[in-house]
């Protein structure tokens, strides 16, 4: 049952891909979606987070013209973040509890109302960067994936997922207050 949490929580069906190693998983991403260095001419400060949803991809800011750029799911049509955020809290191997909108619109959530602890089962993945406003929590974050083959799709309940592998190397990068641009 917990296996088919990560297909239940972000209400995608199984694409019937099988799961295996951090290398199969990879293998099955989009090439244009893997993680690189590129040319990046923005206005933003080094160490800055942009989120770009309708190309799919996240960009971390390095300055001198160049960031690191992540491919990424977002969020099903409407049901997404835009505009500025922070990263207010960050969390390795995080809980998850579905919100009182996600089971309202998908009932079969209910059964984790009570939440869901960190794992290799959780639909969180590996990490989370939680997004805040006004030291707000907005109930959107970046997080990791156990389906990587939802890179570069629309199939999230609004978060922004990365494949596992990319989460950790964010995570490792980004800190707490690090400033967030979503386009």
């Amino acid at each position: 049952m917990l296996g088919g949490l990560a297909l239940l929580a972000s209400g995608c069906s199984s694409t019937g891909r099988p799961r295996g190693s951090a290398i199969a998983a990879r293998s099955r991403i989009d090439p244009r979606y893997r993680r690189q260095e590129v040319a990046y001419p923005g206005p933003e400060d080094p160490g800055t987070i942009v989120v770009d949803t309708e190309q799919r991809y996240l960009y971390y800011v390095q300055g001198g013209g160049s960031a690191i750029r992540y491919g990424i799911g977002v969020g099903e049509e409407g049901r997404t973040i835009k505009g500025r955020a922070r990263i207010g809290r960050k969390a390795e191997w995080p809980s998850w509890t579905p919100t009182e909108n996600m089971m309202r619109r998908k009932p079969h959530l209910r059964q984790y109302a009570g939440g869901v602890s960190g794992g290799l089962h959780n639909p969180l993945g590996a990490a989370a960067l939680y997004l805040y406003r006004g030291g707000k929590d907005t109930m959107f974050r970046l997080h990791g994936t156990n389906e990587p083959w939802t890179i570069g799709q629309a199939v999230s309940s609004g978060c922004i997922r990365l494949t596992n592998e990319d989460i950790v190397d964010l995570y490792s990068r980004a800190s707490v207050g690090t400033a967030v641009m979503i386009v």
